[in-house]
Formats: structure tokens, sequence, C-alpha cells
């Protein structure tokens, strides 16, 4: 089991890191953050001109598939690895490793080197996630830590969606190329940042890691991808290519099976199998996956060499569907938090996600941008109805002790799924435009040195023979129509499945800290322990009642006879006993006149020793304590409340962790109260 050594910090780091140097570290950790969520969608709209000019067409996919299926596996390992050896350490490496990355991609001169390259950038890309996620819960108290991860999660939500127009824009104006080397200045700024204002002694906690566990993992997902890729396509089902792979899949199965049986602390517990809800939001989400990532692949392609639009334009016209996806992400929650029901988004969802891949299916050489707008849009609408809802269901569905490992394997099927969904798209796509290639381009004299099969850049067809280039448009949206047919059975097989999803009534944190409370993640994946999710969503929870109505509350349920502003001030004085009134007015930015008149009640109550009108500290007497302690055993018990259904009885961290929010809620200097 994982234990928490003591750390100044940890308790509450607002009182040790000043609101300025949180805000710099912030600054730093969310430029890693933007540059993981990039590069998952900003290549989208580069791919076309990137198969051109490397001659890659056949392996256009792994360029995607390869940063998703590194980044997701590397993710739990970068988490504890950071917990238990310094998670400054561990970001800045990632940091490096994400630059070096993204430096040797855009200087790769073949289809080998850049997949081989992005692999590696993912490992980076992996580690950038989980660093920033982990790391400002050791720089910000437990009432803001919702916020910020709020904050982080909009801008991952934001900048997956505005990657595709924002690679589109680099491409057409510079070169694929730079949307590469755009990395190399953010990650170094971002390095640099952290270096100087990040303390090196954050919370350490120690792991077992479970590194045959994550080997194993990576190569049973590295093997079922390139068996599913290849058979049928390159190599005959029969083939031994093929048999090799299916066999080498069962085999990292048995291993991955047997290693987390043995593992102190496994990547993915297999206990989590027997809960029937995580098994099926597992099954739904890598199917949404397997969906969003196909899609955001390949209709740039299809706008690019069907249609001839530029890349900014492709990348603009896939806001239609990043609109749809976050409006449902949002939406959904909102309505979750007010009735308590889910298992109706998830149906219309994956209903919706097939109906557009259907939609999608139509598009041909003659679809104009409405009507593929409004393809995108439904397409979009379905797959944001679902994503979010997963999680939810999960973290409801789970005991206290598993909330961590489950809400991050839900989203770990999600992201395996997209690297499915890319490569399983990319070789259908392949399969078919070999066929209609042959088949358009028949009896026509083709150009030298130009091979269609190879595929090339949107700039280059339009060089081509009229006739020439017109068959190999149709060829390519054909190919595409195929692919966005067979998309479609794959959905309904996510709809049939949300109909055997359990709904459980919603605990009261699951139900309340919903998507819209952090601007729905797209895609974030989640590195955070159990404590820290549940300390994240009591925060967002805790913090919705204004000051003013929290001490009334308090008041009244602790039976104490003071006014709003007279708690406020009590807890000034108890928080800081060396404090003078000049002081604490400095402090809080309240005159010293009024800070005076509200300590003069309280010290006519008896509650309060010292003189208001000197340089002296002020100090509470006995009864003055015994009433703040009142205030913070109510609101304690007010906290608790909201994690019935968790047993927070039973967990002793999770009752420090109570009784340490509720004194820094009390105990905040919100100025309503003034």
């Amino acid at each position: 089991m994982a234990t928490r050594m003591p750390d100044t910090l940890d308790a509450g780091a607002d009182a040790t890191i000043d609101k300025r140097r949180v805000w710099l570290i912030m600054s730093g950790l969310l430029l890693g953050m933007l540059l993981a969520a990039l590069d998952q969608t900003i290549v989208a709209t580069a791919l076309p001109t990137i198969a051109g000019d490397l001659h890659g067409l056949s392996h256009l996919s792994w360029i995607v598939t390869a940063y998703l299926l590194t980044s997701t596996i590397s993710t739990p390992l970068w988490g504890k690895l950071g917990d238990m050896y310094g998670r400054k350490t561990f970001f800045q490496i990632s940091v490096v490793i994400f630059v070096v990355g993204s430096a040797l991609s855009g200087l790769s001169d073949s289809m080998t080197q850049l997949i081989l390259f992005r692999a590696l950038q993912g490992i980076g890309g992996g580690g950038l996630t989980v660093g920033a996620q982990t790391i400002i819960a050791d720089v910000v108290s437990a009432r803001d830590r919702g916020k910020y991860q709020g904050i982080f999660g909009a801008v991952f939500g934001v900048t997956s969606v505005v990657g595709p127009l924002l690679g589109g824009f680099i491409v057409q104006h510079l070169s694929w190329h730079w949307i590469f080397y755009v990395n190399l200045p953010v990650g170094i700024i971002a390095f640099l940042v952290i270096a100087a204002v990040l303390p090196k002694s954050l919370t350490r906690v120690h792991h077992v890691v479970d590194y045959l566990g994550t080997l194993f993992l990576a190569a049973l997902a590295a093997a079922l991808v390139l068996l599913t890729t290849l058979a049928g396509t390159t190599y005959g089902w029969g083939s031994a290519q093929i048999l090799s792979l299916a066999g080498a899949s069962l085999v990292f199965l048995l291993l991955f099976i047997v290693a987390e049986r043995r593992a102190p602390e496994p990547v993915l517990p297999l206990n989590l199998f027997r809960n029937g809800v995580f098994v099926v939001t597992s099954a739904i989400g890598f199917v949404v996956g397997f969906a969003m990532f196909g899609a955001i692949t390949y209709l740039p392609q299809y706008m690019q060499v069907v249609r001839g639009d530029s890349p900014t334009a492709s990348g603009l016209e896939l806001l239609p569907m990043m609109a749809g996806l976050l409006l449902t992400s949002i939406l959904s929650g909102v309505l979750i938090s007010r009735f308590g029901r889910y298992k109706i988004f998830p149906i219309l969802g994956t209903a919706l996600m097939a109906l557009g891949m259907y939609l999608l299916s139509l598009m041909g050489v003659g679809t104009g941008r409405l009507e593929s707008g409004i393809y995108m849009f439904v397409l979009g609408v379905g797959i944001g109805a679902v994503m979010q809802v997963l999680v939810i269901a999960v973290q409801n569905a789970v005991e206290y002790s598993d909330l961590g490992v489950a809400t991050a394997g839900a989203t770990f099927f999600r992201s395996i799924g997209g690297s499915f969904g890319t490569a399983v798209f990319g070789a259908l796509f392949v399969s078919q435009f070999t066929k209609n290639i042959a088949t358009y381009l028949h009896g026509l004299k083709l150009p030298p040195h130009f091979s269609a099969a190879a595929g090339a850049s949107p700039a280059a067809l339009d060089l081509l023979p009229p006739a020439v280039h017109s068959g190999y448009v149709h060829a390519y949206a054909a190919s595409l129509h195929f692919v966005f047919l067979v998309a479609m059975p794959i959905s309904l097989v996510a709809f049939l499945l949300t109909w055997f999803l359990k709904e459980v009534p919603l605990r009261k944190t699951v139900a309340a800290t919903n998507p819209a409370d952090t601007l729905a993640p797209t895609a974030m994946p989640a590195a955070l322990s159990s404590l820290e999710e549940l300390t994240r969503s009591l925060s967002v929870l805790a913090q919705r009642d204004t000051q003013v109505h929290l001490y009334e509350h308090l008041a009244a349920q602790a039976g104490v006879d003071l006014d709003v502003h007279s708690c406020w001030l009590l807890f000034r004085i108890s928080d800081h006993p060396d404090w003078s009134v000049k002081v604490l007015s400095g402090h809080v930015h309240v005159s010293t006149e009024r800070i005076e008149r509200m300590a003069e009640v309280l010290v006519e109550a008896g509650y309060v020793n010292g003189d208001v009108h000197t340089d002296h500290p002020l100090k509470l007497t006995e009864r003055g304590q015994e009433v703040a302690e009142k205030l913070v055993a109510a609101r304690t018990e007010g906290l608790s409340q909201l994690l019935a259904g968790w047993s927070p009885e039973q967990h002793e961290e999770v009752r420090t962790m109570v009784r340490r929010l509720a004194r820094e809620l009390v105990a905040s200097t919100e100025a309503e109260v003034r």
C-alpha cells in the first residue's frame, strides 16, 4: 500500500507558497498540459501533407496511434515514479523527453522515423499530463484544488478542440515540420518556469511500482493493434505473421494477468473487472474513443483531398463536431446534477454516434459544407453525451479504495480505443483505397514518379492531369465512405452495451461535481489517487456556498450566537495569534477601523483578549477557542454528510482530509463578509 510521508506542504500549501508563486507554477504546468493535449489532435489536418511528402499513406494512422498508445500506457508509471522520487524532477524529465521527441519528429524524413519519434513524444506527453494534475495538489490548499484542476480540464478540452485548426494553419503557412517545432519554445519555457518556482521538496508517497504489469500491458496493446490493422489487409488471416501476433497477444494477456495478481499495486487491478458497471463503461468508452479519434484523423483528409480545401479550412470545418462534443459534455453534466439520472445519456449518445457515422458515410465528391457540418455536429453531440457520463457512472459504482484506479481505468480504455480506432480506420482505408485506385485509374496514363498507393500531398494532387486527379479523388471518397460505413455497426455495439449499464443511485459527491465544473475535459487521462479524487470533488462542492451563507449556517448548526462578521474575524485571530489588528488589516485588505469595531464585539462577548487599539496581538480566550472548534466541528459534519456512501469513518486518511478541509474552508479569507 502507498503510505504518505510527512510534509509541510501537504497540509496547506497556501501558507508556504504565496498566490503569485502559485500562479507562476500554474503557468508552467498549464504549458505542459497544453503541449500534451495539443499533440493528440494537432497532426490531424497535417496528415494528408505528411503522407504526400513522406510517401507513407499506408502507415498514416500510426502517426496518431503511436502517440496515443505510448502516452496512455506510460501515464500510471509516470505518476508513481513522480510520487516516489520527486514530482518536480519527473515533470522536468517528461518535458525533456517530449521536446526531444518533438524535435526529432520535425526532422524526420521517413514515415518509420516519424512514427518512432511520435511514440517517444507520447511517452513524454503522458508524464506532462500526470505531472500537471498531481503537482497542483502539492502547491495549493485542499479548498482550492477543485478550482485549479478545473482550469487544467478546461485547457485540455479547449486545446484538443483547437488542435486541428492550429495544425492546419501551421501547415498552410509554414510546413508540417513546424507542428512539432512549435513545441520546442513552449516546452523550454515550461521547463525553466518549473525549475525556477516549483519547490523541490513536495509530497512523497511510497509505491511498489508495477513495472512488469506496465510492460505486459504495453506489449498486449501493441500486439492487438498490429493484429487488428494488419490482418486481412497487409497479411492474410491465416498467415504466419497474423498467427504469430495472435499467439503473442494471448501470451501477453496471460502474463499481464499473472503480473497483476501478484503486484502489490497493480497498474489495472483485476478486481475492477468483477464490477459490472466498470466492465460495461470500459467497453463503451473503448468504442467512443475508437469513433472520436478515427473521425478526427480521417475527416480532414476528406476535406483536403476530396473537397480540395486548405489545411486551415479543414481545421475550421471540424469545429461543428467539436462544438457538439463540448455542448453535450457540459449539458449532460448539468442535467445529471439536477435530476440524478445518467443512463439515458449514453443510450441517446451512442445512438446519435451511430447515426453520425452513417451520415458521414454519405459524404462524396459533391457534398456541401453545410451538409457535412450538420453530419459532424450530430457525431459530436453523440460522443459528448457519452464521454463524461461514463466517468460519473464508474466513480459512482466503486468503493473508495478503488476510486482512483477506476477513474483512471475508465479514461485508459477510452484512450486505448482511440489508438485502435485510428489504426483500424487506417487499415480499412488503405485496403479499400488500394482496390478503388486500381478501378478509378484503370487505363489512365500516370505522370512519372507518381504513385497513387503511396499518397500525395494536396498541393501535388492539384498538379495532376484532370482525369487522373478526378479518378484519385473519387477513389479517395469511395474509400472513406467504406470506412465510415463500417464504423456505424461498431458504434451500434456501444449502443447495445449501454442497455446493460446499471443505473446506481448517485452519491452526493458524484451527482454534484459534474463535468460542467471542469468545462468538460474531453479526453484528459486521470492520474489522481482515491483521496485526491475525493478531495477535488469535496472542494468543488464546498465552495458553492457563499462565505456569508456558510457562517450563518455554521453558527446556527453549532448553536453559537455570533453574526457573520464575528465568525469571520474569530477565525482570523485563531489562525494568526501573533497578528495585531493593524497586521491583520494589511493581510485581509480591510480597514483598521473596520477590524477594530468587529474585534470590540468579540472582546465584549468574552471570546477575545487584548486591546484592539494597540499593536499587541489579539488572543482567543478559552471560550473563544471552544466556539471556533464548534464551528469547525459543524463544518466537518457537513462535509462528512456529503461523503455519504463512501464510508469516511472507515478510512483514517479521509477523516483527516475532511477535518483539514473543514478548517481551511471556515478560515477562508473571502471578502464577501467584510
